[in-house]
């Protein structure tokens, strides 16, 4: 483009000289001019040349500034583009050595087994690390699970769960709480103290969480559970029974309203499911609409005599072909197990 640029403009200007040099030159010519009119001539004709030759060379000036500008555009550009790939590895990086973590503190799914032979764990976080997050216990004769969904996710979730983690632990195995509602009550206190602390910037930090708690006991074959907006789902003899929750968020509950214990006594093939929003909210279908519960109580009904390694695909399966091209909007999870089937060791 410069050199058709030049090319044109140097055409101009020599169609230009020419045009002029045949006036000028006509004048010369011309026997009937006086001699003075020669010199006149010619100062005209070289002042219009160097004219001419100045615009030129300005426009030159200009269009190489313009072009070393857009070289040097380019070349910040680039620099700015390396700059935030490297960051955005550096923090992809962080993230993966964070899920690590997370995962070493998580009950692994051959540990869950451990305690019910026939059980699964889907667990699917949206940002690598997750705000979802689950943990199993064994004290005495009772075994407690708990499946938790904190305020947001990714990051802020991650930290959230493993506060969370650290207080369920201590509640049950140091403070030697066992009732479903009472750790509930702990677990609401300790996260106000922790998160409604008026920090230096004068704002206060306002995060909950939605959680579900089993406590199972085997040997007299019964069931507690306490939950805050976190439904308990079983299926008995092709039924399936929801043992609802309490619609008062972990850690926001100021006035202390107490939770809700159940108490389920147990049949040799019951299989329970509990889970975070994240399945049942997610968008998709060929009108990108929330999956939402009706069609995942339908979808447990169907599978839940099937094994539950095939559960779990199916469900994994599901999901995956109900979003399609749409994005994952949050931390998804889904735990089932039959308390009756498999050895506590």
């Amino acid at each position: 483009m410069e050199l058709m640029h030049l090319t044109y403009s140097h055409v101009y200007m020599i169609n230009s000289i020419i045009a002029i040099n045949g006036i000028l030159m006509d004048g010369l010519t011309d026997s009937t001019a006086p001699p003075y009119h020669f010199i006149l001539y010619s100062a005209l004709l070289i002042l219009i040349v160097f004219l001419l030759v100045m615009t030129q060379t300005r426009t030159l000036i200009r269009t190489r500034k313009l072009l070393q500008e857009k070289e040097q555009a380019l070349e910040f550009i680039e620099v700015q583009k390396f700059e935030l790939e490297l960051k955005d590895k550096n923090i992809t990086d962080s993230l993966i050595y964070a899920q690590r973590i997370q995962e070493a503190l998580l009950p692994s799914e051959t540990y869950f087994r451990k305690h019910f032979a026939d059980s699964f764990i889907l667990f699917k976080p949206k940002n690598i690390v997750s705000g979802d997050f689950y943990w199993i216990g064994e004290k005495g004769e009772k075994v407690f699970i708990v499946a938790a969904d904190c305020t947001g996710h990714g990051v802020p979730g991650a930290l959230m769960s493993m506060i969370g983690l650290k207080i369920i632990e201590k509640t049950i195995n140091e403070d030697n709480i066992e009732i479903p509602s009472r750790i509930l009550a702990v677990m609401n206190k300790g996260l106000e103290k922790t998160f409604s602390r008026e920090k230096n910037i004068g704002t206060i930090i306002r995060d909950g969480m939605d959680i579900g708690l089993c406590v199972i006991d085997r040997k007299s074959k019964k069931l507690e559970y306490a939950g805050a907006f976190f439904p308990l789902y079983l299926i008995r003899e092709g039924n399936l029974i929801e043992i609802a929750a309490d619609k008062i968020i972990i850690g926001m509950n100021h006035e202390e309203l107490p939770y809700t214990d159940h108490e389920i006594d147990l049949l040799d093939d019951d299989i329970f499911y509990i889970f975070s929003d994240g399945y049942v909210d997610q968008f998709g279908g060929s009108e990108n609409k929330k999956f939402m519960y009706r069609r995942f109580r339908y979808l447990l009904m169907t599978i839940h005599n099937f094994p539950v390694n095939d559960q779990k695909a199916i469900l994994e399966e599901n999901i995956k072909t109900w979003m399609g091209v749409h994005e994952q909007i949050d931390d998804m999870m889904v735990i089932g197990f039959r308390p009756l089937i498999g050895d506590l060791k």
